[in-house]
C-alpha cells in the first residue's frame, strides 16, 4: 500500500514504541497533571506537530544532514536541552503568587505558549530525527514508485497512533489533575516536581550521543 511493506508489523512497532516512556510521555504527563487537560492536549498538538516536521523531514532528506553533521547534531541536541532546562526552571522558581490559587496554578500558561513549547521540545530533538529516518525506511518497499509518498504515507500512520496513545495520556493524568485543584499546595509542589523533571530531562539530552 502506498509502496510500503509488512504494514502490521510497522503499526505493531509503532504502537510498543509509542507506550515506551521517553520524553515527550514525561511532557504530556508534567503538563497535564500541574496544568490540566487542555494544557495537556495543547501539548499533544505540540509533539505532533513536531513529529509531522520530522516525517517531512526525513520523507525529503533533510534528516540526513542531520544524521552526517556531528556539528549540526550538537546544535540541535543542545538547543533542545536548553530549552527544556528553561521550562523546568520557569516552573521551579514559580512562587505562591503565581502558583498558590488555583486559577494561576493550573491556567497561566498561554495556549500558545503550551503548543510552541510542546513543538519545540520534539522538533529539537535531534534523536528524534534520526529515529525517523533509521526506522521508516526499513518498511519503505524497494519497488515503491514514489519513496516520499511512502515516507510520507507511514509517518502519517504513526503520527495517528501516537496522537490515540498521548490523548490517552492525558485523560488518565487528568484524574490527577482534578484531585490536585483542592489541594493548591500539593499542586505547587508537583509543578516544581515536573519542573525538576524537565531540567532533568534537558541534562539527560545534553549529555546523549
Amino acid at each position: 500500500m502506498f509502496g510500503t511493506q509488512h504494514l502490521a508489523l510497522f503499526i505493531a512497532s509503532g504502537l510498543l514504541l509509542n507506550i515506551t516512556p521517553g520524553q515527550d510521555t514525561l511532557y504530556i504527563l508534567g503538563r497535564t497533571v500541574s496544568q490540566g487537560r487542555r494544557a495537556g492536549v495543547l501539548s499533544v498538538v505540540g509533539i505532533i506537530s513536531g513529529a509531522i516536521i520530522h516525517t517531512l523531514a526525513a520523507a525529503f532528506g533533510l534528516a540526513a544532514i542531520l544524521a552526517a553533521s556531528a556539528s549540526a547534531f550538537v546544535v540541535i541536541k543542545f538547543a533542545g536541552a536548553a530549552y527544556l532546562a528553561y521550562l523546568g526552571i520557569r516552573m521551579i522558581l514559580s512562587g505562591p503568587e503565581t502558583a498558590g490559587a488555583e486559577s494561576s496554578t493550573f491556567d497561566k500558561d498561554s495556549d500558545w505558549s503550551i503548543y510552541r513549547a510542546g513543538l519545540l521540545s520534539n522538533v529539537l530533538n535531534p534523536k528524534v530525527a534520526l529515529f525517523f529516518m533509521a526506522f521508516l525506511p526499513q518498511f519503505v518497499a524497494p519497488t515503491a514508485d514514489s519513496r516520499v509518498l511512502a515516507f510520507l504515507f507511514l509517518g502519517a500512520v504513526f503520527v495517528f497512533n501516537g496522537t490515540l496513545w498521548c490523548l490517552f495520556l492525558v485523560w488518565a493524568a487528568s484524574a490527577v489533575n482534578r484531585r490536585l485543584r483542592g489541594r493548591p499546595s500539593a499542586g505547587l509542589l508537583l509543578k516544581r516536581a515536573v519542573g525538576a523533571m524537565f531540567v532533568g530531562l534537558g541534562v539527560r539530552l545534553a549529555v546523549s550521543k
